[in-house]
């Protein structure tokens, strides 16, 4: 019995690619089947809730249950599947046989979603049913309209603004396609080559392993899709190395779980959030990738130039360039998994195409280099592995997408949405925007807490963006605020999960490494608030303020970064000077908002944060050069 159990529970999982992969390729009308979007959805969720409830049994001796469970949720999702044409025309209202099965597929929808993506986001979308069942009872203005059950069930159920809408689409499809590139490049040794390439690329510099944390992790991360799996991933190859080349165990797990948290942020892919966003917004992938290209780039920025503070202020060295991988020999064989890449790149923005069948032209392109070339990944068993393993990477982000639908559901049948606007723009209009902006970005850390990247975003773009734009910042602007800090939560204590996760790597003190982590990111925290008010720093803009917007921001960036790690003088002086820089930074970063975006002025400002940013640095590199005397003294 086990092992049929367990033979059922890969046959869901790999059904869960088969079905997505199919649908993204047009299989059904290639076959001549007449499929719309949510039949299909209908399946993949039900395969989708029965390999959740199978794959997370609540008793091991006892599988029989949650395989039993998984048919029923399996059977009232096909159910929907079977039946939408016709509910669609149909007149005779909400009749048992719709809404019973309907209750069924939510109730263990929401048991697989607890299962697969935890408690948080299970215990708010159980919220919000409760609100959208007896919330009429509640005093304005946050009464919602009264519905008859039933109604309110076939609305969540089986309507395209419920669980078969928007993301369970865009789940299904665009984040279902990079998953599984992600998924054909881990298990074909494509993160080994990027962590390898980034050895032999910066490992012999000052601080090398730390550096090569950043860029290996910002290259996969954007594609990894999380920045947990992002840190299990390059996390146990280089924070082993950061410690072993000298770095303290708190400072290695900050640094990568930093870099991690930024693949999240990073362009092409951003974690499939950039779908999302360009699905919210109605706009194009690339234009959502071109308003998030600069504060990707300052965030590493400011990161790399902290870890080369770190690591001078320590004297840790790089690695000894015999004892790195050579760079020509990587690329001699490695080549592979980059001409992949440039074909996914190439086909989004060269061609436009779409990005989930971009994605699968990846896919394709891999997967036959490695057979043809590296005679790799050519048994069934271990294509068999991976579509299994993909699927099982996509169980919690279906679950998710399915409590996202009710989420969008509830705000919409509700009322809620609107409500929750109209009184967050009242707090902005009796407060002011920028007091709106900090309360909006700790609701958005806080909702964010324990949820993964994609729900983070789903939950805040529905409660928070509307409200940020009634106050007059651009959608765009409005939507990479909230989404930049429902990551943050992933840095910010109490929760911190990134910095956990790296810290039980690293060894080092969760809190410890927490608080490094807050700190080598300070520039995400404030970077969101610069662009609301001047959308030029997200590329929108005239070519002269895009100009000022990037070049004062970058600038204070870099005084942010020396700030944080360059100053270790006295304990006067460092808090004189990090004032100094700070308040320095915070001047010169939004001088386009004092003088306005194409003032001449903004070009003064950026002069003297260079000066200050020069005097700074030589009063440091003094310091850090007495500090090497005593160093070689000592030895």
């Amino acid at each position: 019995m086990a092992r049929a159990l367990t033979l059922l529970e890969k046959l869901y999982l790999a059904a869960i690619i088969v079905v997505g992969v199919g649908w993204i390729t047009a299989v059904p009308r290639y076959v001549g089947v007449s499929l719309i979007a949510a039949e299909w959805i209908g399946l993949l969720l039900g395969v989708g809730v029965a390999g959740a409830l199978l794959k997370y049994p609540y008793c091991e001796r006892f599988r029989i249950v949650d395989a039993l469970l998984g048919v029923v949720a399996l059977g009232c999702w096909l159910w929907m599947s079977v039946n939408y044409n016709d509910w669609i025309i149909d007149v005779s209202g909400y009749t048992a046989d719709k809404f019973v099965p309907g209750i069924v597929a939510i109730v263990l929808l929401m048991e697989a979603m607890r299962k697969a993506a935890g408690l948080p986001i299970t215990v708010l979308v159980w919220l919000l049913i409760a609100y959208g069942l007896f919330g009429y009872l509640l005093p304005s203005p946050i009464q919602a309209e009264q519905l008859p059950a039933p109604a309110f069930v076939m609305y969540v159920y089986a309507d395209t603004n419920g669980i078969p809408g928007l993301v369970m689409t865009v789940v299904g499809t665009l984040v279902l396609a990079f998953v599984v590139l992600g998924r054909l490049m881990q298990v074909s040794g494509a993160t080994k080559f990027f962590t390898d390439l980034a050895l032999a690329g910066m490992g012999h510099k000052r601080g090398g392993p730390a550096k090569v944390a950043i860029v290996a992790s910002s290259i996969f991360g954007t594609i990894n899709g999380t920045a947990i799996g992002n840190i299990m991933s390059t996390g146990i190859v280089t924070i082993p190395l950061m410690k072993k080349s000298g770095f303290k165990a708190h400072f290695a797990a900050a640094i990568e779980a930093v870099a991690s948290n930024g693949g999240q942020i990073a362009p092409p892919v951003m974690g499939a959030t950039a779908f999302l966003i360009a699905e919210f917004l109605q706009l194009s992938y690339v234009e959502v990738v071109i308003a998030a290209l600069v504060p990707a780039l300052l965030y590493y920025v400011c990161l790399f130039v902290q870890v080369d503070a770190i690591a001078a202020r320590h004297g840790l060295d790089g690695i000894d360039k015999s004892d790195l991988p050579d760079a020509r020999s990587l690329l001699k064989t490695g080549w592979v998994f980059l001409l992949p890449l440039l074909v996914l790149i190439y086909l989004l923005f060269g061609r436009g195409f779409d990005p989930a069948l971009s994605a699968m032209a990846a896919v394709a392109t891999l997967y036959v280099l490695m057979s043809i070339l590296r005679r790799r990944l050519v048994s069934l068993k271990e294509i068999a592995a991976m579509v299994v393993g993909g699927g099982e990477n996509m169980l919690p982000l279906l679950m998710i997408a399915g409590g996202a639908g009710i989420v969008i559901g509830v705000m919409n049948i509700t009322g809620l949405g609107f409500s929750l606007s109209i009184m967050l723009s009242q707090i902005g209009q009796n407060a002011g925007i920028f007091a709106m902006l900090v309360l909006t970005a700790a609701i958005s850390i806080v909702l964010g807490m324990g949820m993964p990247t994609t729900a983070i975003y789903v939950v805040l773009s529905v409660v928070l963006a509307p409200a940020i734009v009634r106050m007059g910042v651009e959608p765009m602007a409005a939507h990479l605020f909230i989404f930049y800090f429902g990551l943050l939560s992933f840095l910010t204590p109490p929760v911190a999960i990134a910095s956990f996760v790296a810290a039980n790597l690293a060894g080092s003190g969760m809190w410890r490494t927490a608080f490094e982590g807050m700190k080598l990111a300070t520039v995400a925290y404030l970077l969101p608030f610069l662009w609301c008010f001047n959308p030029a720093l997200i590329m929108d803009g005239s070519p002269i303020e895009i100009i000022y917007a990037v070049g004062t921001a970058l600038v204070g960036a870099l005084m942010i970064a020396q700030g944080m790690q360059w100053t270790r003088l006295t304990v006067v002086r460092d808090l004189a000077l990090g004032l100094t820089l700070f308040g320095g930074a915070v001047a010169v970063g939004g001088s386009t908002i004092w003088f306005g975006a194409d003032s001449a002025l903004n070009g003064l400002a950026g002069l003297a944060g260079i000066a200050l940013l020069l005097v700074a640095r030589r009063g440091a590199g003094a310091r850090l050069g007495r500090m090497k005397a005593d160093r070689a003294l000592r030895r």
